[in-house]
């Protein structure tokens, strides 16, 4: 694995490297609900803390071999650094928690749908809060996802909160991300590190009074908690550095891999019920981001055929 910032992304194209990085980064996510179900009987919050302690010296090893620590040096002694650490490391817990209770309680299909409008409201975001223009094409497919949140609204008598909190939490985690000016393994070992106190103090406690499961008898449950620094930090890693090597376009579609893989996994292998009106709101959801993935595209191969300054 190589440093996103000794590796800068191709002008004019994406880097056969970086595409392995994102579609292995994006697999890793894929079958995710796999060991999450797995973990399904331990309460979630005590999931997201074995997440973030076992992340820790998985990231720091990282960063050692890369010899990429002084960031981290200098972040540490910057309170503006920190407090905005801190903000991008609650809403990283915040998805996380929502994730693993969701996919525990038999609700992974709503998850999908939220990885799924997750593009759409980062775009909402960014005329929201930047107050980018938005394009026809980005107006309808907006329009489109709000209709299929409807659609599920009514039918299920109240907003399907597990799709609109995982979309909220990753899509404000990416935008205040953006913001934290350090490298993207060192932003991820700074937030895991921040977290570490809080979630090591939990699970000190829950051991304490009995409620733990890490030293529970047979092992299991301690292996597979012991393994949540894995499944958490490696995608991670692997996309952000795989990010940087490729177009916007190329990520924006290959983004939908993962909720695709959760959609398929939930309806064939744990079976959960999918109804017609189900079936609405997901269609009325591919369409938004069929015309959300052709204006990228038309938009990028427009791009590269305008004359550049130099020429």
């Amino acid at each position: 694995m190589t440093d996103a910032k000794e590796n800068p992304a191709p002008v004019d194209g994406d880097s056969p490297r970086g595409f392995v990085f994102a579609l292995v980064a994006y697999g890793l996510w894929g079958f995710l609900p796999f060991f999450m179900k797995a973990v399904g009987h331990i309460p979630s919050s005590e999931v997201v803390a074995h997440r973030i302690i076992w992340s820790v010296p998985l990231a720091g090893l990282v960063l050692v071999w890369l010899g990429r620590t002084n960031e981290v040096k200098v972040a540490l002694r910057s309170p503006r650094m920190l407090k905005m650490a801190t903000l991008t490391a609650v809403l990283i817990t915040i998805n996380w928690g929502i994730y693993v209770w969701a996919i525990g309680a038999g609700r992974a299909l709503e998850t999908a749908l939220g990885y799924y409008i997750n593009p759409l409201f980062s775009i909402f975001l960014g005329a929201v809060l930047l107050k980018e223009k938005l394009n026809r094409a980005q107006i309808a497919a907006i329009g489109l996802a709000a209709v299929a949140v409807a659609v599920l609204a009514v039918d299920a008598g109240g907003l399907p909160w597990v799709s609109i909190g995982l979309a909220l939490s990753w899509g404000l985690y990416a935008f205040f991300r953006k913001t934290l000016p350090i490298g993207p393994n060192q932003g991820f070992f700074l937030e895991v590190l921040l977290l570490s106190v809080p979630a090591l103090g939990y699970i000190l406690y829950r051991e304490a009074t009995g409620q733990g499961h890490f030293f529970d008898t047979g092992m299991t449950d301690g292996l597979l908690l012991l393994a949540c620094g894995v499944v958490t930090a490696i995608p991670l890693m692997i996309y952000a550095n795989g990010a940087k090597l490729l177009r916007l376009s190329t990520i924006g579609i290959m983004q939908y891999i993962a909720p695709t893989m959760i959609f398929l996994i939930a309806i064939f292998v744990f079976h959960e019920p999918f109804n017609t009106v189900k079936l609405v709101a997901f269609i009325l959801i591919w369409a938004a981001l069929a015309v959300y993935s052709g204006s990228m595209f038309l938009g990028s191969r427009a791009a590269k055929r305008a004359p550049h300054p130099a020429e």
